[in-house]
């Protein structure tokens, strides 16, 4: 009799053990974490306004749904990050243009030299072509839950570089996946160092580049500006990145989680691009004062540097995108300004 009690005891036991057995307390609600990862270093202007998204998102949910953010590249450089969305060891990801156009090779046109020259223009070839991209990246499996900035692009370097030809005698840094940057060094007779993000810092240090390509914030953030001494004053080009999500992960979530994803999303990509361009101004004083880097100013030059622009972009039409969407881009731009 004793012996059938501890047999009956057990089982007992070992039901309430297996999943989906035990009893659930009334109006106990799944919760959801999205995996995003981000080269962005915790601490940065980016991980700022991605922590209080996140803070915001668990809010309107009542914790049903939040973020897990992977940050400083701990998920690997931008095309092992797209990877893992793609076989779903991650849901999303905040990356720049390079990563996006892993998924969509034709949004370069928004970062292709001299397409768009300043933030204006970049917010209205982004709102005119927001329809048209996001079908895109939804084609090819991708939500975009919103555009973000990474600040005006600068040439870092040891030694001044004051026109295109400057190039030539640096060791400027190509992202590996980047064969934007690389055309134009081509274009002005110059070759490039074929690294990932990860990779860059280090090879700062050992001399194996000394010339980078950065936002006064992201250079910051990643601590190159130690290994550099002179910045341009005029940026090369306006960098862009943005949020996104694999549509099969959005898909699965309930449509209340959806609409508040959607609505907190947009609140905070509004606030990341805020943020970034006050952020990098602040960061570029900083650097040329505080942190003793030299500012180059490439004024006198300018029409070489637009030339160069103009044949790179010329160039990469109908390899990257198509001639008549660069030309789409450019007239909405310039459109009332």
């Amino acid at each position: 009799m004793k012996r059938q009690t501890i047999l009956m005891a057990l089982l007992a036991l070992g039901l309430t053990a297996l999943p989906g057995t035990a009893p659930r307390s009334v109006g106990a609600q799944e919760t959801t974490q999205l995996r995003i990862a981000t080269l962005a270093p915790r601490g940065s202007s980016w991980a700022r306004v991605f922590d209080a998204w996140n803070n915001s998102l668990r809010q309107a949910t009542q914790n049903r749904l939040s973020l897990r953010v992977y940050y400083g590249g701990s998920q690997g450089d931008e095309r092992d990050v797209i990877r893992k969305i793609r076989i779903g060891q991650l849901d999303g990801a905040a990356v720049t243009s390079t990563g996006l156009s892993l998924v969509v090779r034709p949004v370069l046109v928004l970062q292709a030299p001299g397409v768009v020259e300043n933030y204006q223009q970049l917010d209205r070839a982004r709102t005119a072509m927001n329809d048209t991209f996001s079908t895109q990246f939804r084609e090819n499996g991708v939500r975009l839950l919103g555009w973000g900035d990474v600040g005006e692009g600068r040439l870092f370097s040891n030694r001044p570089i004051t026109r295109p030809a400057d190039l030539r005698s640096v060791r400027p840094w190509q992202w590996r996946d980047d064969s934007m940057f690389g055309e134009f060094l081509s274009v002005v007779g110059a070759t490039g160092v074929r690294l990932g993000v990860p990779e860059v810092l280090p090879a700062l240090s050992t001399g194996q580049i000394d010339t980078v390509v950065a936002s006064a914030t992201a250079a910051s953030a990643l601590q190159w500006h130690t290994r550099v001494t002179h910045v341009t004053q005029q940026a090369t080009t306006i960098l862009i990145g943005a949020t996104i999500l694999s549509q099969q992960k959005y898909d699965s979530l309930a449509p209340d989680l959806q609409q508040a994803l959607d609505q907190t999303s947009e609140q905070a990509h509004r606030a990341l691009v805020t943020r970034i361009r006050r952020d990098d101004a602040r960061y570029y004083t900083a650097l040329t004062t505080r942190h003793g880097l030299t500012a180059v100013d490439t004024s006198a030059h300018e029409s070489e540097w637009r030339q160069a622009a103009e044949q790179t972009r010329n160039r990469l039409a109908g390899r990257l995108y198509p001639r008549p969407l660069m030309e789409q881009v450019m007239a909405a731009a310039r459109r009332g300004g």
